[in-house]
């Protein structure tokens, strides 16, 4: 115990040099030396920093636009128009666009006749339905003989390009890559081309790899369904209740002139912010990326006023009985990020989860030996509006969800009761600093921190100020902060239980 002590010392010290010594090339004055930012005339904002470290650059294009932002009824919109700016545009991706838009025209009047049939409450003639079905996926068949598949891709690879990927979540949609420096122009006819001339090409069976990608990743696996039941039951009116992926319903229903009306409504350069990180200069690359982003019409930025989630005021749970793994989750409402406690937050899932010396690993996996993994993080299921701060545990062999439940709040307590030591403080300070220079080491990562910043703050220096705020966290702030969010009334508790091990506690019915 003592060696692991010196030990941690040691690594603690070695980090206070690490940081002192390249604190002088990471500051903020530094950056901005480096940092060109410009609002085109059609309301998109262009973050650039010159690195020339390398002869390639990464981009990260940031769409203030994510599943919350899903029409009722229509829930998974945001992620499948994410696979079809993927499918190429009028010019990549087709052999004939002339033919093929007239055949795409075909699939959405064939899919919209289908579906009036299908969704009839009252007369609806099945034999109908099957032949409207049929006919709509002719159509589909017909529309595919003009596409080149993965073009887009294809060019991309081809060109040099790497890592080209894309994610929604709750709060937005990003898309990404590197290129060779020297491929600069091609990137912004690209990138720009797609959110110009979008394509809803194989929009149906892009959609059942929408459907498989949920029946795996949710129907089919515990935590996904107590996932999604534990979110639906935290969030009673705000939408973070839907699921990104969609609800299955929906996804068997909408069409690709639904993706169209998304992608109008959200796709708008006011609610773009398009960052570009490495061996650029700005002076050049600035009027390429106006000359093909500003093409991009500007209709008005959206509404995207949510309902407001009411303040709960009793516990809530979901549990599943279910053969496989235990696991207990558990969160409670906290304010969105502009809260002035939000770095509070951040310090107390430091506290609680970083490491080996975590109060949770520590005292859970440790020295309770009652868990393989234990931890609490901030920004469930997102962060641009009011979220949740999750605690969660896997039991070990033996042990029950409510044992490491149990075994949560008291570490919660002691945070709420007791002043955390000066060493516990100092290294949540350090360790904030070390996170914010890795998160600068590379230009995918640099690309997409500034971009979200720019995005949330209007300003990308906030990435910086967050290690500011996070130094002037107290020990009075986290137990203050503690103490009015970890409460029994605003929690809700998600909970696996093993199947055979409940069927064997629960009481045996029988005569009296």
């Amino acid at each position: 115990m003592r060696y692991r002590a010196i030990r941690t010392q040691i690594a603690f010290l070695l980090l206070c040099v690490l940081l002192s010594t390249v604190a002088v090339a990471q500051d903020l004055a530094s950056f901005e030396k480096h940092t060109t930012v410009k609002k085109l005339a059609n309301g998109l904002t262009v973050v650039i920093y010159e690195r020339p470290e390398a002869p390639v650059f990464s981009f990260f294009t940031h769409v203030d636009a994510g599943s919350v932002q899903d029409p009722m009824g229509k829930t998974g919109l945001a992620h499948m128009f994410e696979h079809m700016a993927f499918k190429g545009t009028d010019k990549i991706g087709t052999k004939d666009y002339n033919a093929e838009r007239g055949a795409l025209q075909k699939v959405e009047q064939a899919y919209a006749a289908y579906m009036r049939e299908r969704d009839k409450t009252v007369g609806r003639d099945d034999q109908k339905v099957n032949q409207l079905e049929k006919a709509w996926k002719d159509a589909v068949i017909a529309a595919n003989q003009y596409v080149k598949p993965n073009e887009f891709g294809e060019i991309v690879e081809r060109e040099g390009g790497e890592g080209m990927n894309a994610f929604t979540s709750d709060d937005e949609t990003g898309y990404h890559y590197s290129f060779p420096s020297n491929r600069l122009e091609l990137w912004a006819y690209l990138e720009s081309e797609r959110f110009l001339h979008p394509v809803m090409r194989q929009f149906y069976d892009e959609r059942n790899v929408v459907i498989e990608e949920r029946r795996m990743r949710t129907d089919s696996r515990p935590i996904g369904r107590l996932v999604e039941q534990f979110i639906a039951a935290a969030f009673a009116a705000h939408p973070y209740h839907r699921p990104t992926i969609g609800w299955i319903s929906d996804l068997n229903s909408f069409s690709a002139t639904d993706a169209q009306h998304f992608f109008d409504s959200y796709y708008v350069p006011s609610n773009m912010v398009v960052t570009v990180v490495g061996d650029i200069k700005a002076s050049e690359a600035m009027p390429i990326i106006e000359k093909y982003f500003g093409r991009l019409t500007s209709p008005p930025t959206p509404d995207e006023r949510t309902t407001v989630e009411p303040p709960q005021n009793s516990e809530r749970r979901v549990v599943l009985h279910e053969a496989s793994q235990p696991f207990y989750v558990e969160g409670y409402h906290r304010p969105d990020y502009h809260d002035k406690d939000d770095a509070v937050y951040d310090a107390i899932a430091d506290l609680m989860s970083e490491g080996r010396t975590s109060r949770l690993y520590r005292a859970l996996v440790r020295d309770k030996k009652i868990a393989s993994f234990s931890a609490g993080f901030s920004g469930f299921p997102g962060t641009k509006y009011p979220h949740l701060f999750a605690f969660y545990a896997v039991p070990l062999p033996g042990q029950t969800p409510q044992e490491v439940g149990d075994a949560i709040h008291a570490e919660i307590a002691r945070i709420e009761k007791e002043d955390i030591s000066d060493e516990e403080l100092k290294m949540i300070k350090t360790r904030a600093k070390a996170n914010l220079i890795r998160g600068l080491a590379d230009n995918v990562g640099l690309a997409l921190q500034l971009g979200i910043y720019q995005a949330r703050y209007d300003d990308w220096r906030e990435l910086f100020r967050t290690v500011d705020r996070i130094d002037k966290v107290t020990k009075a702030d986290i137990r203050r902060v503690a103490k009015g969010t970890f409460v029994p009334i605003n929690r809700t508790v998600g909970i696996i239980e093993n199947a055979a091990s409940a069927s064997a506690a629960a009481p045996q019915g029988g005569q009296e």
